[in-house]
Formats: structure tokens, sequence, C-alpha cells
């Protein structure tokens, strides 16, 4: 055998091989394992190509699930951010990692003395809001009775005048009376002066006529002295009773004015109440509690330390509902993302247990992508049943989506949908050809028409494959139903194809030439080649 082997070729680094195996003794061993495995693999090459050309698989009847394999993160399915809604120092803490909690215990305590005395303060000042708003009631109130008095002293002042406007009237009518009495006293006087004259009457009728003259004109002038008296007593009236209208009009100014003043107290002392009202609830948030029923998975901050609350809250503790119910974020690619649907069932291990395979169901499929070095993703929500308390928040799950299956369906390697016999046209030109129908045809072929390559090996296509029965090869046109891996689940459309018949999925002398291409390509195997070749001669 060793005087077959090829013209030796003269090794880059030694003269000869003799030198290399004086400096390298190890080469010899290494020369006889690769001469002794280069016959063997000749005899079992030459030995397969005459028993056997090709190289078959087993059609097999089974169940073939389509599936997506991606990567995710385990969590739980419902957590709750507790932060604090005021300013502060952390005075205590009552709880820790892993503790169990229930709604409304308490869970941290800030500092309050700086809260207590806002809260004292703000008490003070809706005391003193409450004394000032009770002084302006007062006040209001007593504006009303002023009003009340300068009403009654209008309206008294009204029927006095009336009275007086009634002893006017009258003293008036006395005047007149008086006048005409004067008048005829005065007209009695002068006739009984010529009666008297003449003989005709007394001297004491006529001294009696005077004396009544004088009396009618002392009654006259009392009578308008009355008269005058009756009118000045109307005008002062009339002065008090304008007077008493200011007096009213300044009475209801005094009580709007009081009125108002009542009104802004008032409202003062709801703002008052209001900032209490606000001090009181500030101090009740200074013990943060838990708003539901969980454990804690995470705990932020520490005694001592000083928190601020902003338009961002900070976080302090984390609270994960039910850690029975758990779900597993993955991120699965844009290009298997559109088989994925709600529903489907997912298989996944973490690193934690690499031997148990987790189920579950897929619940949602997010719509919202996210980009990572130009590689764009979609999470999937899993939800799981974490009963035996194994999976924790954080693990990484490497998971497997099962989004199709074919039930029942006739399974064969798809490299039997592409394996092609030598003498058709696609495997002479080793190209892929497409007619209107999807595939390419070879009449000449001694195979009859055969698909002309594996680029349309697609779910929906048809392609041909090849099988082997008492030596002789029959071509089965099949639509391939789905594909999953190494794996396509197909339906025969002409030809039989049952399951345990063998499909060729490649040929021994195709097999040979690549093994003799990789021998010849190697740089280990010429070198030792060449350096045998020499060495013999």
């Amino acid at each position: 055998m060793i005087a077959k082997l090829p013209r030796p070729l003269i090794l880059p680094t030694f003269p000869n091989l003799a030198e290399a195996i004086k400096r390298h003794p190890f080469l010899t061993s290494l020369i006889l394992a690769l001469t002794a495995a280069a016959i063997i693999t000749g005899s079992l090459v030459a030995h397969r190509t005459a028993a056997d050309p090709y190289v078959t698989q087993t059609v097999l009847r089974a169940d073939l699930p389509q599936t997506v394999t991606a990567s995710g993160t385990v969590n739980p399915q419902d957590t709750i951010s507790v932060g604090t809604q005021i300013s502060g120092t952390i005075q205590s803490i009552s709880v820790d990692y892993n503790s169990v909690v229930r709604k409304g215990q308490v869970l941290a305590q800030l500092d309050p003395s700086q809260l207590d005395a806002q809260l004292e303060q703000a008490q003070g000042a809706l005391a003193q809001a409450q004394g000032q708003a009770a002084a302006s009631d007062a006040n209001a109130n007593g504006a009303q009775a002023n009003i009340s008095v300068a009403q009654a002293t209008s309206a008294s002042q009204a029927d006095n005048a009336q009275a007086t406007d009634a002893a006017i009237q009258g003293a008036d009518a006395n005047t007149v009376k008086a006048q005409s009495a004067l008048a005829l006293a005065q007209q009695t006087l002068q006739r009984d002066r010529q009666l008297l004259s003449q003989g005709y009457i007394p001297q004491n009728q006529y001294d009696t006529d005077s004396t009544n003259a004088v009396a009618a004109e002392s009654a006259l002038q009392s009578a308008q002295a009355a008269a005058s008296t009756a009118r000045a007593q109307a005008s002062a009236g009339q002065s008090q009773a304008q007077a008493s209208s200011g007096q009213v009009a300044v009475a209801a100014a005094q009580a709007l004015g009081s009125v108002d003043t009542a009104q802004a107290q008032q409202g003062a002392v709801q703002s008052a109440r209001a900032v209490v009202q606000q001090d009181q609830l500030n101090l009740a948030h200074a013990t943060i509690t838990s708003p539901v029923d969980g454990t804690v998975i995470a705990r932020n901050v520490s005694v001592g330390q000083t928190v601020a609350s902003s338009l961002q809250t900070p976080t302090l503790f984390t609270i994960a509902k039910n850690l029975k119910k758990m779900e597993v974020d993955i991120a699965v690619g844009e290009p298997d993302i559109g088989n994925v649907s709600p529903g489907d069932a997912v298989g996944f291990s973490v690193l934690a247990y690499p031997n148990e395979t987790f189920r579950g169901l897929v619940s949602q499929v997010r719509e919202n992508p996210a980009t990572v070095q130009n590689v764009v993703t979609y999470t999937v929500i899993t939800l799981v049943n974490n009963s035996a308390h194994k999976l924790l928040p954080g693990m990484t799950a490497n998971a497997t989506i099962t989004v199709k299956t074919a039930r029942n369906a006739l399974v064969v390697p798809t490299q039997a949908l592409s394996w092609r016999p030598a003498g058709s046209t696609a495997r002479r030109r080793g190209t892929a050809q497409s007619s209107a129908a999807g595939t390419k045809v070879n009449a000449s072929a001694p195979w009859g028409q055969t698909a002309a390559s594996a680029a349309g090996t697609v779910p929906g296509n048809t392609s041909m494959l090849f099988v082997e029965r008492d030596g002789k090869v029959s071509p089965v046109r099949v639509r391939i139903d789905l594909i999953s891996g190494t794996q396509a689940a197909v339906t025969p459309l002409s030809g039989t194809l049952n399951a345990d018949d063998s499909v060729i999925i490649g040929s021994s002398n195709q097999a040979a030439n690549s093994a003799q291409r990789s021998a010849a390509s190697s740089p280990v195997g010429g070198s030792m080649a060449g350096g045998i070749g020499r060495a013999v001669r």
C-alpha cells in the first residue's frame, strides 16, 4: 500500500522525513496511524459502493411539531412597587427579603418629627382662623342689629312727621278761626263806637267790645305762633327722618362689610382646615404599609437612609403578589414572531434544573418591539404554575414554543426533498430553477419528471423524493405540510409512500467523493502523504 501512495511532496520545514523523525520521534506513530486509517476508509467506501449505492433513511409515522426557540426571563405575574409620597429619613424597617406580608402591614417608618411640628402649626393656624371668623360673625350680627334700630328710628320719625303735619293743619285752622274772631270783634267795636256817640248803647257795652277785640287779637297771635311752632317741629322731624335714613344706609353698609369679612374668615378657616388635613395625611404616609398580600422580593432602603419624593416616586420595596404564579418573558425574533399566538404550548428549562422541563402556555404576544444591535424582538408572555416554588424571579429560561403540530403524519428528512439523481438537470447544473408552478422538471432524466431543486421546500409547496424498494428507485411527488428542523411532514400526491419506506437522502459515491475531497484538503494529510512517499523512495 505504501508503494501506491502519490509522489512525495517536499516538506516545507525539513529537508527530508528522516531528519524530521529524528528531531520529532512522535511523528513515526502519527504516520502509521494515518496510513492505517486511510487503508480502512478506502476499504469501507469501496465495500459500501459495491453493496449499496444509496444512503437511505426510514419514513416515520409520527406527530411532528414545529417549534420556535428563544430565551427569556422568569418573573412574577404581578409585582407591586411600594414607594413613598413624602420625603424623610427611614427610622425603622419591619420587613426584609422573602418576608410574607399582608395588606396594611407596616413595612417601614419615616421619622415623623418634622411632620408632627407642621401639623401642630397648622392646627394653631386653624384655631386662629376660627377665632377671627367668630369675631367677624359677631360684628355681622351687630351690624344687623344696628340696621334694625336705624330702621325703627326711621319709622318713628315718619310717624312724628305725620303727627307734625296734623298739628300744622290744626294750627292753621286755629289761626284762621282767630283771624275771623278778631275781624268780628273789630267790626263790633267800630259799630258800638258810633252807637255810643249817638247814645244808643251804654259805655260798658263799648268797653266789653273793646276787651273782646283785644282778646281776639291775642288769640290770633297765639294761633299764628302755634302754627309757626308746628311748622318748625315739622322741619326738625324731616331733618331727623333724613338723618335716620342716613343711619339706616350706614348700618346696611356696615352690615354688608361685616358679612363679607365673615365670609372671608370662613374661607380662611376652610383653607386652614385643609392644611391640617394635608399634614395629617402626610403624617399617616410616614408609616409605609403593604398595599397587597404577597412576598417581599426586593428591599432598596436601609435604616437612616434619606428618601426624597419628587416627580418620580422612589421604590422602597417590591412585592410579588403570588410566587406560585409566574410568567416567562420570552424575546422572540422578528422572523419567528408571526408563527406565535396565544394558547401555544411552551416548554422551557432553567440553569438551576437543567434536566427538568417546565410547561406553560402563551398568554400574550406584545406588539411593542425592542431593538438591540439592529435585532428586533417581541416579548411573548408565558404563564407558568410554580406550585413547587422551584422557579425564582430573574432566572434565565431557554424556551421552546410549539407553534404547530402535524398529527400522525409521514415524516421524512429534509435531505430527501433536496436529493436528486445524478442525471437530472438540477444535479448537473447545481442551480435552482423555478417555473410558474414553482418547480422545474427534466423530461429527459431516466427517473421521469423531477423537481429542480430544494429551493421550494417550504410548507405548502410540492416537491419530489425517491424511495428505494427491492433495489429499485421510485419517485414520489409530495406536498410539504410542515418543516421542523431537519424533518418534514409530507403528503404523497403521486406514487405511494408508507411508513417504514426507505427514502434516499444521498449516494455512497457522493459520500466517498466528499471524504476524498476532505482528506485532500487537510493540511496534515497532505504533508504526511508527501513525507511517507519520500521516505519510501
